[in-house]
This record gives structure tokens, C-alpha cells and sequence, in this order.
């Protein structure tokens, strides 16, 4: 038995000895107060932190009420323009202590120009305590001895940052790669080189000749590039599966886009079942993670330097774009319910303040404070009261591959004017031979999928959506648009709702590289 695997094992499952009524248990209400108070502490001296009276707000009982009646929601735009430039600027203090050495770019999955987050000291720290969680919650899972000490393939950003001068700016995943633990290395896989490296295709290229060198057991990333990957894996070594390159790989760490359209492909990589383990590490922090086997939830990390507020995702708060509403009501984690859609906020230790990150989702459990992410503020279609939301989709889509036992790893959907009403036009990417499907059969479970799904969806076929449509593309499709516009790998996304210039824009593409060939 392996005794480094030994030592990790008997580390990790120590704190699940501890008996239950001997851990402090602490209110999720209570948790996010001692939070923003300690926000608030530390930020008061900052130019944010004077201009809002954090100092005032700290001796008053009420602070949160006092804190949400005071400062504004932000936006990206509003936040960079009236705080966040002067930190780019290489000012200190603006709306966190000390002067900011990394910012995250990140266009999330429909800014045309990049966004810059900044990423402090305190930030770092918080990841990687929360990450230590993460792992400290593979306890309840039962993975052998040896398991632990097996390699970690995290398929990210390169780690080599651009330096302007002031600061450091690249990926979040690169920034993070680069601070990660010394004693980390012995697992952390594709290596300090390879991580490196900023060519999309040089980084995959050198993956794939150095993956038989590796004994892997988690990969790590985003599910539309990691398939990338085994498929280039599996085709170059002239094998079945991934298993017969990695046999001991057995989990999967994904986060930042729905895993239900890609399972399907997944599991023709494989050669049997691994575990699924969903995270939610965004640019503005790490957010919320799965702590037990058996969910498809995540539980929000409410101790470890963010403050969350969630605005009900609906007509009231937000308009037919996805903008937040000028008196959008927010609530706080005692206040949420169950099964219903928010738009998420939060203030950080990174100089965040009441800032919508662009994400709803969703609480399963409120006792357990657990969420699942259901789609973007900006990715949903609602052209006429159908009221279609990203969770929709993806549930629509994964119920058609079930049906027709055809994957559909990609997918986008726009709504358009048709005759005097409207309509929604899909395109679906798959690695399938196009001449074997039916594009008709495809629309009508669609459609029929989304009637069942969701009744509002239902009402409006009747009348005012006159007609579903769908385009059956080459999945390489997708991610040659990805190329084009400069978001190959890394932790980039395909939208899954394409609006106006976008819609032109991915039309025109598809005019002059498939449909016009």
C-alpha cells in the first residue's frame, strides 16, 4: 500500500470521525453576517469602503439591512467605471486594501470584450481554503488507498500571465495553477511547462504525447475541451477508450456550464462509470461546491469571504435583456425558497460589493444551503412570455439524446421574428453522421420536450411562437467559432442563447464555412 496514499487517506477522513454533535453548528443566516461584517471591517478604510460609511454600518445592529440600503448593485460596467479602473490603474485601497496584483479576464460565454476581475491576496487565500474543503470532502466517498495517490490533469488557461506593468492579467484557472501549494506538485499534472504554454493546440499536442507517462485519476475543466482531448487521446494511441490510457481515472471535477449535454459523449470515452463532482469556481471567487456523493447540487460556501444576495430571477427585477431593474429586490440566504430561480450577488474579498456576476440559479436544499446553477441572466428566451430559461434548454436537450440515443455536446438557440409573430431557431453540433439524422424528428421531441417542460413554453406555441427550427452542424463547428473569435480552451464556453449582432455574426459564419461550401 502506497504510504504517501496512506497518509493523504487517514488525513482526509479524520474530520468524518469526529462525531456530529461535537461540530459547532452555525446557522447559514449567522454564517453570512459574521461574513459581511468582516467585509466591512476590512474594507472600511478603503475609498469604497469611506465613500458608503462601512465604519458607520459596523456599529449598527441592523448592518445588513443598513448595508443593502446603502450600496448600489453593480454591474460589470457600472462597478469598473465608478471603482474598478482606478485599480487597474495600480491605485491601493479603492475597494479593497492594498493595491491588486491579479485580475482574471473573463468574458464569461457572450461579452464580445473582455472583463478584468480583480484578484487580491486575500482572494488566493480563500480559494485555496476552500479547495482544501473540496478535498477534505472526498471522505465521503469511497475511493481506495492508492487513489490518493494518483495524478490530477487540470486543463486550463496558460499559468504564464501577462505582466503590464502594474499587474498580472490571464485566466483564473492560470493565476490559480500558479499559486498552488508546493506540496500539490506531485500530483498536478500537465506540469508547470505545459501549463504554460499559450497555444491552444501546442498545449493539447504536448498533452497528448506525454498522457501515457501519466497514471491519472481526476481530470479537471471545462467538458467541451476536455472530450477534445480524450478524443485526440484515444485517436493518436489507437485505442478503445481513455481508460486504456489512464485505467485508474475515476473522477471528473467540472464547473461553469451545464454537464448534461456532453454525458452522453463522455461516457464513449469511457470503458466504466467514473464520479461526476460539480464545482462552481468563478472569476469573483470559489462559490460553491459538491460536498457529498449522490447530488447533482452544490453547497455554497457561506464562511470563507463572500457575502451572497440573490434577486428573483422574474419580470419585476429584471427587463427582456437581462438587466437588473433599478428597485430589483434582493434577499438574503434566510429568505430564499426553495425550486425558485435567482440571479446571484455578491460582495468579496476581492473588492466586490453587491456585484451581479451574471449567473441564477437555484436552491434544492435550503437546510443544506445547496444550489445547482440553471443559466445566465442574459441566456434565456423570452420573446413573447414563454419565459424559456437555460435549464430548459439543457433538460430539453438531454431528454432528445436519451430519446434518439444521438449526443448533442453543443448546442445554441436564438429567437427571431417570423411572419408577424416570432420563432426560435436552434442549431444543434454533434460528432454523428448528419445524413443519418432526421432534422424534423429532432425539432418535433424538441419542441414537444419544452411543452412538457414548461407550461408558459406551451401557451405561447399556440399562437404567438409560430415555428421551432432546427439546423443539424458538424461539432467542430462550434469550436472553430470559438477559434475565430480568440476564446479557444481554457475555461470558454459557447453561448447557449445568441441575440442580434451575435446571431448575424454566428450566421455569417456558418454562411461562408458550411452552408455555402
Amino acid at each position: 500500500m502506497p504510504i504517501l496514499g496512506s497518509i493523504i487517506k487517514s488525513a482526509i477522513e479524520f474530520p468524518s470521525r469526529i462525531p456530529l454533535e461535537k461540530i459547532r453548528r452555525v446557522s447559514p443566516g449567522k454564517q453570512q453576517q459574521a461574513t459581511l461584517r468582516k467585509l466591512l471591517r476590512e474594507a472600511q478604510y478603503t475609498a469604497l469602503g469611506e465613500t458608503y460609511e462601512f465604519g458607520n454600518m459596523l456599529r449598527r445592529k441592523d448592518f445588513v439591512e443598513a448595508f443593502r440600503n446603502k450600496v448600489p448593485l453593480h454591474d460589470y460596467n457600472a462597478i469598473h467605471q465608478r471603482w474598478w479602473y482606478r485599480t487597474l490603474n495600480g491605485e491601493a485601497f479603492v475597494s479593497w486594501p492594498g493595491r491588486v496584483r491579479y485580475f482574471a479576464l473573463s468574458s464569461g460565454t457572450s461579452e464580445a470584450s473582455s472583463k478584468y476581475i480583480p484578484v487580491t491576496a486575500d482572494m488566493l487565500k480563500a480559494i485555496k481554503k476552500t479547495s482544501i474543503r473540496q478535498i477534505f470532502s472526498l471522505a465521503r466517498y469511497d475511493f481506495p488507498r492508492d487513489f490518493y495517490e494518483k495524478g490530477i490533469l487540470m486543463l486550463g488557461g496558460s499559468t504564464h500571465l501577462q505582466y503590464n506593468g502594474t499587474y498580472y492579467e490571464g485566466d483564473l484557472s492560470g493565476i490559480t495553477a500558479g499559486n498552488i501549494p508546493f506540496w500539490f506538485q506531485h500530483f498536478y499534472k500537465p506540469g508547470n511547462r505545459i501549463s504554460k504554454e499559450r497555444d491552444w493546440s501546442t498545449k493539447l499536442d504536448e498533452i497528448v504525447r506525454k498522457a501515457p507517462d501519466w497514471d491519472i485519476g481526476v481530470i479537471v475543466g471545462v467538458p467541451a475541451w476536455l472530450q477534445i482531448l480524450m478524443e485526440r487521446i484515444i485517436k493518436h494511441y489507437n485505442v478503445k477508450t481513455i481508460h486504456d490510457i489512464w485505467p485508474n481515472l475515476s473522477i471528473y471535477v467540472h464547473g461553469g456550464v451545464s454537464f448534461a449535454p456532453y454525458v452522453k459523449t463522455f461516457e464513449k470515452l469511457l470503458a466504466r462509470p467514473i464520479t461526476y463532482i460539480e464545482t462552481y469556481l468563478a472569476s469573483e471567487g470559489f462559490i460553491a461546491y459538491q460536498t457529498r456523493p449522490n447530488t447533482g447540487s452544490m453547497q455554497l460556501v457561506l464562511d470563507n469571504g463572500l457575502f451572497f444576495e440573490f434577486i428573483p430571477f422574474n419580470d419585476r427585477n429584471f427587463d427582456d435583456d437581462g438587466h437588473f431593474l433599478p428597485n430589483a429586490e434582493t434577499l438574503t440566504i434566510e429568505e430564499v425558497e426553495e425550486g425558485k430561480e435567482y440571479a446571484l450577488v455578491l460582495s468579496s474579498c476581492a473588492g466586490a460589493w453587491r456585484y451581479l456576476i451574471g449567473d441564477t440559479v437555484k436552491f434544492t436544499s435550503k437546510a443544506l444551503s445547496e444550489i445547482v446553477i440553471t443559466g445566465r441572466t442574459k441566456h434565456f428566451l423570452n420573446l413573447c412570455g414563454e419565459h424559456l430559461s437555460q435549464e430548459n434548454m439543457n433538460r430539453a436537450v438531454q431528454l432528445v439524446e436519451e430519446q434518439t440515443n444521438i449526443a448533442f455536446p453543443e448546442f445554441t438557440v436564438s429567437g427571431i421574428r417570423h411572419d408577424s409573430m416570432f420563432a426560435h431557431k436552434w442549431y444543434l453540433g454533434t460528432s454523428e453522421d448528419l445524413s443519418t439524422i432526421d432534422p424534423q424528428m429532432i425539432r418535433d421531441r424538441i419542441d414537444q420536450n419544452l411543452k412538457d417542460l414548461n407550461d408558459d413554453y406551451r401557451v405561447e406555441r399556440i399562437a404567438a411562437i409560430r415555428d421551432v427550427m432546427v439546423e443539424i452542424l458538424p461539432l467542430h463547428l462550434f469550436y472553430d467559432y470559438m477559434k475565430l473569435l480568440g476564446k479557444e480552451g481554457g475555461q470558454n464556453k459557447f453561448p447557449r442563447v445568441v441575440r442580434n449582432e451575435k446571431h448575424q455574426q454566428w450566421e455569417e459564419f456558418l454562411n461562408n464555412n458550411h452552408r455555402n461550401k
